[in-house]
């Protein structure tokens, strides 16, 4: 599995980010490619430790049953749930989500394992900075697969 602390995921990331357009239709869900590029900001800011949401009851119960799934090789499925505290609904500047994005992805690779949070994921909890990394590469690749990048 690709991870974000690989240069060469990262260069894909980025260069995948590069090709959105503001008129991106979704293949799925209900965000636009602006308010998709900010919440995918948003979940690399909670694996940078700078957004620590609480454990849900739900990921308490089955969380540590189904972690493998945040970095196994099989694609999230279409759809799936997302902590109400990571969705995005207000209008967002394309340009402006794009840079930040772009930003972000950077900066988790640059932190490297060092910087990356230690603070549980509100669904599957205790995570390795590995399984971090991994998970954070596999969720962009699911919402840019969502808008056809």
């Amino acid at each position: 599995m690709k991870n974000l602390f690989e240069r060469e995921a990262v260069d894909e990331v980025i260069s995948r980010i590069d090709t959105l357009q503001p008129a991106a239709q979704r293949q799925w869900g209900k965000m636009d490619v602006s308010q998709m590029m900010a919440h995918c900001s948003a979940a690399l800011d909670m694996a940078l430790g700078r957004l620590n949401l609480p454990r849900i009851f739900i990921g308490r119960v089955i969380g540590p049953f189904v972690k493998p799934i945040y970095t196994n090789e099989k694609p999230f499925s279409r759809n799936s749930p997302t902590d109400k505290k990571l969705v995005v609904s207000d209008q967002r500047d394309f340009l402006r989500e794009q840079e930040q994005l772009k930003l972000r992805v950077r900066q988790f690779h640059e932190g490297g394992e060092a910087q990356c949070t230690r603070h549980p994921h509100p669904f599957f909890g205790d995570l390795t900075p590995q399984a971090w990394s991994r998970g954070m590469y596999k969720h962009l690749d699911h919402h840019l697969r969502q808008f056809g990048a």
